[in-house]
């Protein structure tokens, strides 16, 4: 474009429809976790990446809507924010139209079986049915796992174009979790890939030691790709490939079943 050209239509606009206060209130509300339960204005404001005063007036607003408790120096989460997971689980039909399934599958290999959809650089479980052999305490509806070194994460990235997948792997933070965590970008891309090719993707440890997990991503109807199935199990029951062999044939099962009554959202 010259110098005294007008603006292309194509030049990226300021939006103005978007709301900055909503978000960062968003950013708050979801800052909680399970390390991070009970947090000072201080706290939120290093985990949002935004200002004390910025922090203080989200905290203020939370805790007089009730989504937020408070002893007058630390917040944490209200039930009230339960409002906010319910309305996303019973208006939309995967976790309902999931959740026997991982119920079934559950029961028939004794393990825990999750149901995950990719927000920004993690995997979220979205439905999950938990075994008698419990893995670990904290792995519940709404965790994240980080995508690059989970196999919910990589059969998620798998299912993006490659291109896609890559820019989404370079940006996200990446670090070991334990010793035999996989986060070095070619690395990565490269498990990425052979998820994309065999159609499914393991992960070996690298969350948690002593914890295998496979994973299968899930197609609707129409042939598009929408979540990843997975299952887990300590690795003294039984090796990896074992693991695979055994598990993977009742995982894809479950996982067809379930593409065969979803349509596209």
């Amino acid at each position: 474009m010259r110098k005294n050209d007008p603006p292309s239509d194509d030049a990226q606009q300021p939006d103005r429809s978007f709301v900055t206060a909503l978000q960062k209130g968003m950013d708050v509300l979801t800052c909680f976790n399970r390390e991070a339960s009970r947090l000072t204005q201080t706290e939120v404001a290093r985990l949002t990446h935004t200002s004390p005063a910025s922090a203080r007036r989200s905290l203020h607003t939370l805790h007089a809507m009730g989504y937020l408790d408070s002893d007058g120096k630390r917040y944490w989460v209200a039930p009230r924010a339960l409002l906010v997971a319910h309305a996303y689980l019973s208006s939309r039909p995967t976790p309902a139209l999931a959740q026997p399934l991982l119920d079934a599958l559950s029961e028939r290999t004794r393990e825990s079986a999750s149901l995950a959809k990719l927000v920004g650089g993690d995997a979220m479980i979205v439905a999950r049915s938990t075994a008698r052999r419990s893995l670990s305490t904290g792995l519940g509806i709404g965790a994240r796992l980080p995508a690059y070194c989970s196999a919910t994460g990589r059969v998620l990235l798998a299912s993006l174009p490659p291109a896609e997948a890559a820019r989404r792997v370079r940006a996200m933070p990446r670090h070991p979790l334990t010793a035999k965590t996989i986060y070095k970008t070619d690395e990565v891309l490269a498990l990425v890939a052979s998820c994309r090719e065999q159609g499914w993707a393991t992960n070996d440890g690298e969350l948690e030691l002593g914890v295998r997990s496979l994973a299968v991503p899930v197609f609707d109807r129409e042939g598009t790709p929408v979540a990843a199935m997975s299952i887990a199990v300590r690795t003294e029951r039984m090796g990896l490939v074992e693991f695979r062999e055994a598990f993977l044939p009742a995982l894809v099962k479950a996982r067809d079943n379930l593409g065969s009554r979803l349509y596209r959202e």
